[in-house]
């Protein structure tokens, strides 16, 4: 079987946060001392996925390439690929047919962050997952702002419901996906909703019509901020800033991941310390390497 994919999906417009997104996509904005993306990207990292494509907007392109460039340094590969105008999710299934060319995906929205031990085994099961699909619930106070799932007696999942006004549960779907190969595919087949989108719920029900999509919930013990508001913006730089000098641990941080995976070398680690020697992070990366 092909090696599982990773997709971000980086594009839009980020309105809900104007005017500070006017000049900069909302996946570069800082939460605490790393830009947005570099979350949603270790997520990936920590499923063992090397091979990555970043969807963005024409006009932030650079941007992300000036960041992240081709991914050599994380021992990464990254594709850069255009979403010309904002479709909805399932479009990234579109856009990066060309990319997966069969494989299986784990898409990740590049603005959401999760946190929680345990996290790299609950990937690794949905890695495993040999046809379908896994997405995640987490329990929200809010459910009508989400899709959410809906359970039958025996906590199996039967259907998803875009924004329900009568939530029939409090388990939101994440932004993060992890499809078959057939995905590009079923993806092609999903007509836009009312709104004008081509909804990722509307492709999740293909999978769970065929029973062929698991809904893993992720309990007390993870965290799962989006950051489409301010406010939200605020907590989640606030939660990072909380835990890191609590723990003395970083949290999303590529260069730890590629160097734990085996991908980077202790000397390359070293280099990218060099990078930001004049702060807290090129600290953290050097001790992390060994050779200070």
């Amino acid at each position: 079987m092909n090696a599982r994919k990773g997709i971000i999906l980086a594009g839009g417009s980020g309105t809900r946060l104007y005017p500070i997104t006017m000049g900069l996509s909302k996946q570069l904005l800082p939460i605490y001392d790393k830009p947005m993306i570099y979350y949603p990207l270790s997520v990936l990292m920590l499923a063992g996925i090397r091979e990555i494509a970043l969807i963005t907007t024409p006009q932030d392109q650079d941007q992300f390439r000036r960041l992240l460039g081709d991914g050599g340094q994380w021992g990464l590969s990254f594709t850069y690929i255009v979403q010309p105008e904002p479709e909805g999710l399932a479009q990234a299934y579109l856009l990066a047919r060309d990319f997966l060319d069969g494989a299986p995906s784990a898409m990740v929205l590049g603005d959401n962050i999760f946190f929680g031990h345990g996290l790299p085994e609950l990937l690794a099961a949905a890695e495993a997952q040999p046809e379908g699909g896994t997405v995640f619930g987490y329990r929200v106070a809010d459910p009508e702002r989400y899709g959410v799932v809906d359970f039958d007696a025996q906590g199996r999942a039967r259907a998803i419901i875009e924004k329900p006004v009568q939530p029939p549960s409090r388990y939101a779907v994440t932004g993060l996906y992890f499809l078959d190969g057939s995905a590009p595919e079923r993806a092609a087949r999903v007509e836009k909703s009312a709104r004008g989108e081509l909804e990722i719920t509307t492709l999740l029900e293909m999978y769970l019509a065929e029973g062929l999509l698991n809904v893993q919930q992720m309990g007390r013990g993870f965290a799962w901020l989006d950051t489409g508001t301010h406010a939200s913006l605020l907590d989640a730089g606030n939660f990072v800033r909380t835990l890191s000098e609590r723990q003395g641990q970083q949290i999303g941080s590529p260069d730890e991941i590629a160097f734990q995976q085996g991908w980077i070398s202790a000397e390359a680690l070293r280099a990218r310390a060099e990078t930001f020697r004049k702060n807290d992070y090129g600290a953290y990366l050097l001790q992390l390497s060994g050779l200070e």
